[in-house]
């Protein structure tokens, strides 16, 4: 298929530039402003610091900010797993495609759109561009491919948000650091203070708020900082307090009129006894260990000091703390914290759903088809959980009363494809009448028969005489158990059940037992193939 050569604008009514869709243009550079060197600011972090890198984010200067959520994730481990938890839980949902109307087109255009999905790195891309969960926004170059002549996805490179910086005039809008070619000449204008737009059809923006507001303000990395900092305090000081009261105290005791070479013999033995767990000293001095009687209520503190701000970073993270932290509360509570966290994941993958839409999708489409009216939508999600117990005993009662019901609906319910025609389908075996004594399988029914209704007239009686057998055989067995327990020996039964008369519920079950005959009669006529 030859390639679109319309011009195609993008959502914001730009014209798109083919020359540089196929390229690399915002990947990092040594040299240029986009340098892969990063900074460490949590070095040394402190309030009056942190409260400087914030705002100098908001000023339209977040190079610090998403240089420290960097190292937060790399630095703390709770952090680390919670966050990578929420992304890997989206990343691996599955992926659907549903085409715009049911016309061929559309089909083609969602088939090529599966297609794109296809691709054996789409899980790990994914899980980069939701990097926005904790930065506030993501930024993807969509490398295209036309090398077999369409529009294809060849990869989607995640770009370091140390090279974006924001609009000024709305905040919202990204724009990439420096220029597009080695040659340091852009293809467009840049701003004053050295940036460009983003090329149309090129980038994936992905912004997942934790909060409303702008992109920088909105990840949960701004929620957590402080949290975080905190905690790297009352770990330094547990590091301290665990060096200085974690081993007890040498005291090193020599007698009066010691020479200082016994004093420095002595003192090399209090400060190396703790390193090297062995000392020799003259048998004339001493050496008394002192241990600190609160040093467990000492180090409770601190850890649970830590504990509790891990609870606060898990619900910013997650919403509960259940599923990340060992917090009692039983299998009802674990349950409905499991809840929280998916309704999390529900929301994340609606909002990437429709940023790949929006991003991802449309271009393609727009690439490869040109323009259209209404376009595929892709979904990420889990499938909605159904009782299908439940639903196949519903459509049992309810479909002899009129409700209408697809097959390929419970197809689709209990996860069996449709067959494809010419495909061999399992049937159920031939069953013989309940009321057959020959021992052998029931004759093949006709096509009439096959296709039974609920309403079929021997089928009804019988199942009537089924039900009205039951009381009968239930008096008779009765009746004969009584006198067994009555009599003592063999003789004495058959006595007894001589004695017996034919009471209503045997005269009920021989007439049972006629009609019986009648239906087996009817049962074999019916089963009679067609001539």
């Amino acid at each position: 298929m030859a390639i679109k050569t319309s011009p195609i604008l993008d959502q914001y009514g730009r014209a798109i530039q083919r020359e540089v869709l196929t390229e690399e243009i915002a990947g990092p550079r040594v040299g240029s402003v986009r340098s892969p060197i990063s900074g460490y600011p949590a070095d040394g972090l402190n309030p009056i610091r942190l409260a400087s890198i914030l705002k100098a984010a908001d000023a339209y200067d977040p190079l610090r900010f998403f240089e420290l959520a960097e190292q937060i994730e790399e630095r703390d481990l709770h952090y680390a797993g919670v966050l990578g938890t929420r992304k890997r839980s989206v990343s691996q949902l599955e992926i659907s495609v549903e085409a715009a109307d049911k016309t061929p087109e559309a089909k083609a255009h969602a088939e090529w759109v599966e297609g794109v999905l296809k691709r054996d790195t789409l899980q790990a891309e994914i899980f980069d561009m939701l990097d926005a969960i904790g930065k506030g926004i993501s930024v993807t170059e969509i490398i295209w491919d036309t090398s077999e002549g369409d529009w294809n996805v060849n990869r989607l490179a995640w770009r370091d948000p140390r090279w974006f910086r924001f609009d000024r005039n709305d905040g919202e809008t990204p724009l990439l650091l420096g220029d597009y070619d080695a040659d340091g000449v852009g293809t467009v204008p840049m701003t004053s203070s050295g940036e460009t737009p983003l090329v149309p059809f090129k980038f994936i923006t992905t912004v997942i708020r934790a909060k409303s507001g702008l992109p920088i303000r909105s990840g949960l990395t701004r929620l957590v900082a402080w949290a975080w900092m905190f905690k790297a305090f009352t770990q330094r000081d547990w590091a301290i307090f665990s060096q200085t009261f974690g081993q007890p105290v040498r005291v090193g005791k020599y007698p009066a009129g010691a020479s200082q070479d016994d004093k420095d013999t002595l003192f090399k033995a209090v400060a190396n006894i703790a390193g090297d767990c062995a000392a020799i000293i003259p048998a004339s001095m001493e050496i008394e260990f002192i241990e600190s009687k609160n040093v467990g209520p000492g180090s409770d503190l601190y850890q649970k000091r830590c504990d509790w701000l891990d609870q606060q970073i898990s619900k910013a993270v997650l919403g509960q703390t259940a599923t990340t932290d060992a917090i009692a509360g039983g299998h009802a509570v674990g349950q409905e914290h499991r809840q929280v966290q998916e309704d999390i994941e529900r929301a994340d993958a609606k909002a990437l759903s429709a940023i790949l839409n929006r991003d991802l999708v449309r271009s393609g489409i727009d690439l490869q088809f040109g323009a259209q009216k209404a376009y595929p939508r892709l979904r990420i999600g889990r499938a909605e959980d159904t009782d299908v117990q439940l639903t196949v005993e519903s459509a049992v009662k309810l479909v002899p009363m009129g409700l209408k019901v697809g097959k390929t609906h419970f197809n689709d319910v209990l996860g069996i494809p449709v067959p494809e025609d010419g495909e061999e389908l399992l049937t159920a075996p031939a069953t013989p009448s309940p009321f057959s004594f020959g021992g052998g399988a029931a004759p093949a029914l006709n096509a009439q028969l096959r296709l039974q209704e609920v309403h079929d007239p021997i089928a009804a009686l019988t199942e009537q005489a089924e039900r009205l057998c039951g009381p009968g055989t239930d008096a008779v067995i009765n009746e004969v158990r009584a006198v067994l327990e009555q009599s003592t020996s063999l003789h004495q039964v058959r006595e007894k059940l001589r004695e017996l008369k034919p009471g209503i519920a045997d005269r009920n079950l021989a007439g049972l037992m006629r009609m019986a005959r009648v239906l087996a009669n009817l049962t074999g006529r019916a089963q009679i193939p067609d001539a």
